[in-house]
């Protein structure tokens, strides 16, 4: 049974396109593969890092330069240890697109001792070889997974290691005052020369663990920012019943995915797209329409009525509300109610401008009121332009970022990053109190535990197992 851990020849298809990319890695994986490759010798004899063209065979050969069997014309990149993404010996083939030619491979590979890698498993053995620390690893996926050039670029960093030196250089300070802790501990006080100020706060090196939790929670704080470029801010188009929402979503994505008709209520549930704006992911869903329930003399549908209660939950977890309001109608009591409930995240949109141009009282009541004709396209820009304006001026996205070389990219390290923040700050608590610093020392052992399961330090094997089963095989 296949598990994480071993150093057993694994392979797996990694791209599939025009041309089609299976990587391998392990012990004697060039052995093997030589056995299958039409130009064995020029294979094994290749130094790291190198090209080598040649067919793959559908058996093994005997150091024969062709034979009968020949499955595809490939070029094999060579990859030596430790100088490889694994730390293995490996190699990656490049062969031409198509499902048929890379499941021959693959096979052919399995059938000459090769087994399917595991999802994750190439980044797994990576790890484990040092090649890379755990922050680094899951910024695999993140580059895999990146919407935007921004999601990128901040996959980019923590692949390049500028996460793992933020968390290290905390951990240094942290360090610094365990270790003064440590030995206040082994010694008595009129053994070690101390400072005034050391005497008075019974906390060793104090400013050093102010200073590294000040940045813990700098980093747990940029997780919402890094998760917004990963994932896309939320952003619920919301109103009245035919305010011309589902017109708003389509014109906003420039296609009809949302059904528009002029009956109220035709939008039973939320439907949801994305978009990019100023390179920040935006996740656009259209809703049901909200209105009061009950109306009197009205009875509701079971199905408009669900759609309308999971409307309003949408609108709870909202990052922006595009409140659109009925521009032939003009502005309701309910208009009013529910952007003066929202506040700062409601962005006014009076739509049907070929119908009736906003008054100035409205404008001057909604700064941020822009106005549009979802039918004729008109104002679109301008509304683009205010959620662009929104999200640069969202709080998680502006706030802090110039702080900080990397942010976190999983809710694993935020969590993490939160422990360990709380252990610090519970222990600069207790020497506030002028608890006796035995008690305090284990809070700070605390905090550098939890820095090291962030960057790998520390682990254990059932949750490396369950991290890196997450990912995509031949990553």
């Amino acid at each position: 049974m296949s598990a994480y851990g071993d150093t057993v020849p694994i392979a797996a298809q990694a791209a599939q396109g025009a041309l089609a990319l299976l990587r391998t890695s392990g012990q004697g994986a060039l052995e093997l593969l030589a056995g299958i490759f039409s130009r064995p010798r020029a294979l094994l004899e290749a130094p790291g890092n190198t090209v080598v063209h040649g067919w793959i065979l559908s058996e093994p050969v005997d150091g024969a330069e062709s034979g009968a069997g020949k499955i595809d014309e490939v070029l094999v990149s060579v990859y030596r240890a430790p100088r490889s993404y694994t730390g293995e010996d490996g190699a990656d083939i490049s062969c031409h697109g198509g499902s048929a030619a890379a499941a021959a491979i693959l096979e052919s590979l399995r059938q000459t001792g090769f087994r399917d890698a595991l999802p994750g498993e190439f980044t797994f053995r990576a790890f484990m070889n040092g090649k890379l620390d755990l922050t680094r690893a899951e910024s695999v996926m993140e580059l895999v997974s990146a919407k935007t050039q921004g999601g990128l670029e901040r996959a980019v960093r923590r692949l390049s290691g500028l996460l793992e030196q933020e968390i290290r250089q905390i951990r240094e300070r942290l360090l610094e005052a365990v270790s003064a802790a440590e030995l206040y501990l082994d010694y008595s006080e009129d053994e070690i020369e101390v400072s005034p100020d050391e005497a008075a706060g019974r906390l060793p090196r104090r400013e050093e663990a102010e200073e590294a939790l000040r940045r813990l929670r700098a980093l747990a704080a940029s997780y919402r920012r890094e998760q917004i470029y990963r994932e896309g801010a939320l952003a619920v188009i919301a109103g009245r019943p035919n305010a011309g929402k589902s017109s708003l979503f389509n014109a906003l994505l420039n296609e009809d995915r949302s059904i528009v008709t002029g009956t109220p209520g035709t939008t039973r549930d939320w439907i949801e797209a994305s978009l990019s704006l100023e390179d920040i992911p935006l996740r656009l869903a259209d809703t049901a329409g909200i209105r009061e329930m009950p109306v009197p003399g009205e009875n509701l549908e079971e199905a408009e009525a669900m759609g309308i209660e999971r409307s309003r939950e949408l609108i709870r977890g909202a990052d922006i509300i595009l409140y659109v309001a009925d521009g032939s109608a003009g502005l309701t009591g309910e208009d009013r109610n529910f952007i003066r409930r929202q506040g700062e995240k409601v962005i006014p949109v009076w739509n049907k401008t070929d119908v009736r141009e906003p008054p100035d009282e409205a404008r001057r009541g909604y700064p941020r009121l822009v106005a549009v004709s979802a039918r004729t396209g008109r104002g679109m820009a301008e509304l683009c332009g205010a959620l662009a304006a929104a999200l640069k001026d969202f709080p998680h996205i502006s706030a802090g970022e110039e702080l900080l070389p990397a942010g976190l990219g999983t809710r694993r390290q935020k969590d993490l990053t939160e422990k360990a923040a709380d252990a610090l700050e519970e222990a600069l608590a207790m020497a506030d109190r002028e608890e006796p610093l035995d008690i305090i020392a284990p809070l700070l052992r605390e905090a550098l535990h939890h820095l090291g399961e962030i960057t790998g330090e520390v682990s254990s094997a059932d949750i490396l197992e369950t991290m890196f089963s997450r990912f995509c095989l031949g990553k």
